[in-house]
Parts: structure tokens; sequence; C-alpha cells
């Protein structure tokens, strides 16, 4: 860079004959000082620095904000709030200016503006990150104009992007508005709203078989990833949860959808993906009550095969290896996180969030998976940071009558227990099995958690740490009516085949 200045220099002051003199550059410091030639360029190019070419002058910006992605969902309901996705440098989206416009309805009944020039847009909101189209805006296509800030009053360019369609027409009542009404306000601070979910990944919800066969009573549209991911925005948002599993939780609707949305709303979240899948678990934590102090995920499997901590479970099971065999080849996983609460540091929280195996034959599987699980999550609330409490959410594939509820209620399970033949004699596993863990159903035993053509069981639950921990409100689930007014789930008011859970908890 000095020898190029130099040579600029010896041009300035008049070359060889017959070359133009190039204009003088001087690098000024912000209190008009000039720059020694000889500084380098990283203590040179500081903010506020005048670069003077010729008679010209710039201002140096070092590290603008800037805005590296600005994206609108592709489909927009009215009356679901449209959360934009919104990445960038030096910048973040809290400190983000964003004005929401509208198309203008044309008078004549047109698709365009009067003179045709495309679309004139009407500014509908100012400031809001998140917007909710009304009703009246049925018809027309959005535009944002967002202006990348850093919260130290700088900003960047602002970027624009438009809808790729107008808002249509929402669905009207859905199952969760009702249960809305219990969960308006974030709990105070004692209290924990937990919240866990399977929200049925796209991967399963777009086969053949699913439209068919599952859930041949679903229109087709309301099976589409962008219409459930609008239902399930506003209805996670709605809960003002503290605590979320989520499972079923494909990595695009992860990165492109609800993280960005839940963030919108306080939210901040962690992704575990199984290996063999494209979709996995997300733990989403209110960021004013938690902060994460470690992540302690593991695969099932992979933890079976070499973790010490299984050392007497991998034992057992070895003399069975066909069931072995099948154990290792499921991709299930456990997703751990230790949270610390913001307002009290000495209360911390063990966090678990899984999916168990889900063939209906496989309560064998199911109850080595959850040994595996309860081993680990005692590794971590036990050793790791001692006795802090364990909230264990998911989708255990479990009714209440079956062993894998039963041993986690209650901590054992005998080797005789009929779930040992659950595939049969061939893969008989007898083992007895027991867990310190002193766990509660936080919801209890509702009638069903999973409600589809041919299957309604209660498979979902939200175990709790009874030593620490008491249930202060169980949210109601949907009616009965409510659920099967489509006749089954998933439906065009309700974006799942599974029912959220949701409980307020709070420090005994």
């Amino acid at each position: 860079a000095k020898a190029a200045k130099k040579s600029k220099k010896a041009r300035a002051e008049g070359g060889p004959a017959g070359e133009a003199a190039a204009p003088a550059v001087r690098l000024f410091s912000r209190d008009g000082e000039a720059v020694a030639e000889e500084m380098p360029n990283a203590a040179a190019w500081q903010d506020g620095a005048v670069l003077q070419i010729g008679e010209a002058q710039y201002r140096v910006e070092r590290n603008p904000p800037a805005l590296t992605e600005l994206r609108l969902p592709r489909s927009l309901l009215a009356g679901f709030p449209v959360c934009p996705k919104v990445s960038a440098e030096f910048a973040a989206p809290q400190h983000c200016l964003f004005r929401w416009y509208r198309e203008q309805r044309p008078a004549g009944g047109g698709g365009e503006a009067a003179g045709g020039d495309g679309p004139a847009w009407v500014e509908a909101a100012e400031g809001e990150r998140v917007f909710t189209p009304s009703n009246a805006m049925v018809g027309l296509r959005l535009k944002l104009r967002c202006t990348p800030g850093d919260g130290a009053q700088r900003y960047g360019p602002p970027r624009e992007v438009e809808s790729s369609g107008p808002v249509e027409a929402g669905p009207g009542a859905c199952t969760f508005d009702s249960r809305h009404l219990y969960t308006k306000k974030v709990c105070g601070q004692g209290a924990i709203r937990a919240v866990s979910y399977n929200i049925l990944a796209d991967t399963y919800a777009q086969t053949e078989f699913s439209r068919t066969v599952l859930y041949p009573y679903c229109a087709p549209y309301a099976l589409e990833l962008d219409y459930r991911q609008n239902l399930l925005k506003k209805e996670l948002a709605g809960y003002s949860a503290d605590l979320i599993c989520l499972q079923e939780v494909d990595k695009s609707v992860f990165v492109d959808s609800l993280a960005p949305a839940l963030d919108a709303f306080g939210l901040e979240g962690l992704f575990k993906i199984k290996e063999k899948q494209h979709e996995g678990l997300a733990t989403f934590y209110r960021r004013d009550k938690f902060s994460l102090l470690n992540q302690h995920d593991i695969a099932f499997s992979e933890a079976l095969l070499s973790d010490p901590l299984h050392k007497e479970l991998r034992d057992k099971l070895a003399q069975y290896p066909l069931v072995q065999e099948k154990v290792l080849q499921r991709s299930s996983v456990l997703q751990v996180s230790v949270l610390q609460s913001a307002t009290d540091p000495s209360r911390k929280i063990c966090v678990a969030n899984t999916h168990l195996y889900w063939h209906p034959k496989g309560g064998n599987i199911r109850l080595i998976q959850v040994a595996v699980a309860l081993s680990h999550i005692k590794h971590v609330a036990c050793d790791l940071y001692p006795s802090i409490p364990v909230i264990f959410c998911g989708d255990f594939n479990s009714t209440p009558s079956s062993g894998t509820y039963s041993f986690i209620n209650s901590g054992v399970i005998a080797e005789d227990h009929e779930d040992w033949v659950s595939n049969g004699d061939e893969e008989r596993c007898n083992m007895p099995l027991s867990h310190p863990f002193k766990l509660l159903s936080a919801c209890g035993e509702p009638a069903y958690t999973n409600y589809v053509g041919g299957f309604h069981g209660c498979l979902d639950y939200i175990f709790i740490d009874k030593s620490a921990l008491e249930v202060e409100q169980v949210i109601p689930l949907p009616s009965h009516e409510e659920v099967t007014t489509h006749q089954a789930l998933p439906s065009v008011s309700h974006p799942s085949d599974h029912i959220a859970l949701i409980c307020d908890l709070k420090w005994k």
C-alpha cells in the first residue's frame, strides 16, 4: 500500500512528461490530523476518518451495518404474523428499522395502480419487525423496507423486499385460539411456561402415503409446509412460553422460519438433527429469563456404542444381538440444554428433549432408548451440575399403559415386563432397569395428544422433577369437538397431527 501511495504521490508531483497529474490522495483522522504514511492500515482507517482525493472528501465508515439477507415467507395469511428472515453483518434484527407497505387497491379494478407503472405502495406499519396483515389486505401484496442498525445509532443502506404473492384469507378459528386466552402474558419470574410439541415434519407430511392413507381427510393445501408454518408461528408465539421443545423439525424450517420468527418474540433456538433424516429436535428458551450454560446432545446409538456411561447396558444388550442391531440402526437423538436463570444465577435447570422410535411393536427399543436418555440426563444433572432440576419433554411414542411410561414414572422396570417381548419372542431382551429421578407427567395423562384417522392416544409428555418443581397450571387441550371439526388432525385449522402440551411450572 505504501509503494502505491508513493507512486501516486510521485505522479501527483508530476511524473514523466505526457502523463496527466493524478489527484493528491490524503487520509485525515477524525480530528483532522493527517495520518502518517507509515501507520498500519488497521490503525489508519478509523471510523469518521476522511479520505481526500483531489478536492473530493469521503468519510470512512468501518464495518457499517449491512443486510446480508431479507426474506418474506412465501405464504401470507390475514390474521397471521408475517416474520421476515433478517440476516445482517455488524447489525442485529432488534436494532433494525422496519417499514411495511401494502399495495394500493386499483380504482378501476385492474391489477396495477393508475398509470400502469407497477403497484403503488401505501405505508401499512412502521417500527414493527413482525407484521400481521388484516382481512382488508386480502388480495394485496406486501413490501418491507428494512434499514440495518447496530444499536449504537449507526444505520446502513436499507433494502426492500416484496412478497411473491398476495395476502390470502386465513382459516378462521383455529384449535389454539381458545388456548391463547390462558397464555396472553409471559408468566412471572418464579414460574416457567413449558411447551412440548411434535410439529409434523414436511418430510413425512408430503409423501403420497401421507396424503392418501394417513391424512386423506386433510385438504392438500393445508398439508403444504408454507401454509402450516403460518399456523405454527401464530400458535407458538401466542403461548408466550419460556421453554419450547419441538420434535420433527425440518432443518430448513428451523433456519428459515421458526428461529427467525421466535427470535422476534424473544426466544433463542437450538437445533439437533437426526443424522439419517433431514429433521430433528429444537429447543427454544426465553432470552430474558435464561442463558445457555451448555449443551450435551447425543445420538442414542452412538452413545450406547462408545460412551463408558452406558457400559452396563451395552453389556446386557450384547446378549441380544437382534435387538442390539435394531437399536443401533435407529437415528433417534436426545437434546440436553443446561440453562441458568437470568434473575437468580443460583437456579439452573436441565432441559431434555427427545423423540423415541415410533413403531407400535417397538416397546423394547423405546425402553432401551429411554434408559440411555435417563443415564445421560443423570450424568448431566447429577454429576456435571449436581442436583439441578430436570424437565424432560418429548414425543415418547408410548401410551400411559406402556413399559416406557411406567419406567419413567416409577423409576424401575422389571425384567419380566411384557414390553421386553413387544416384537415377539425372537426379539426378547429381558433386563431390569432403574433410574434415580422422581418424575411426574406435568400435564397428566390426556385422552390423546396425537389424533389421526386410524389412531388416537397420549404419546407426548412433559416430565418434571417433582422434588424441585411443581405444576401451577396446565393449559387445557382443545376440546374433542375442535379436534374433530375436520375429522382428525392435521387440518386447515391445526398444523400438526399432534397437539401441543403446555404447562406453567414453578420452583418449589
